[in-house]
């Protein structure tokens, strides 16, 4: 894709240039949200997990190391550049066979996947349409799969992150618990069948 049609694919929305995305990645960002201690127990060997809004592999790499050689990483991205640059990381580190790259449109994940685990990092407030996106996030999990979103404190009010739990669990996730994650505030889902009563609001916390 050229540096145009990048732009393009990218015009309107509010996300993250892929020009900025090297802050993605620094050492200063694990003293605060470090991916192994997230994501502890919830990305196992022989696992498969997609990574939604990955940017340059913050958490695709790391989540590849914890699924092992059985297991795979779905990065997802909108923008060509982001994920080329997850692809050369990947090689790097000897990891690129266990993940697999999928850019995404605006409107639309177009993804077929039968996951264990999803991740939304800090990337919900900047898709378009929640709704769809969220129902698209419940047809790519498995029976038992789980679904971890993510917000930061300073860009998702308390108000809006409700209505985006509220929106997760009318699309059929169930609300597990609440995770504790530095500046954020973040929610555990599972696959359900039914509607759930929204979870009440949190300051943060581990895994409770």
């Amino acid at each position: 894709m050229t540096g145009n049609e990048e732009e393009s694919s990218t015009k309107g929305l509010h996300v993250c240039p892929a020009k900025h995305a090297g802050w993605l990645t620094i050492s200063l960002r694990k003293a605060i949200n470090n991916p192994t201690r997230i994501l502890r127990g919830l990305a196992k060997t022989g696992y498969t997990v997609v990574d939604l809004g990955c940017g340059p592999g913050y958490f695709s790499l790391p989540l590849a190391e914890m699924v092992g050689g059985t297991g795979q990483v779905i990065a997802v991205d909108l923008q060509a550049e982001m994920l080329e640059r997850l692809r050369v990381r990947a090689e790097a580190a000897g990891l690129a066979s266990r993940i697999r790259l999928h850019q995404c449109a605006a409107d639309s994940l177009g993804l077929e996947a039968s996951a264990d685990l999803a991740l939304a990092f800090w990337m919900l407030h900047e898709v378009p349409d929640k709704e769809r996106f969220l129902k698209e996030v419940y047809a790519i999990l498995n029976d038992d799969g789980r679904f971890l979103l993510v917000e930061p404190w300073g860009h998702v009010s308390a108000v809006e992150y409700r209505r985006s739990v509220a929106k997760a669990t009318a699309a059929g996730l169930k609300p597990l618990k609440r995770v504790r994650v530095g500046f954020s505030r973040a929610t555990l889902f599972e696959r359900g069948d039914v509607m759930m009563a929204e979870v009440p609001e949190h300051g943060g916390g581990g895994l409770q």
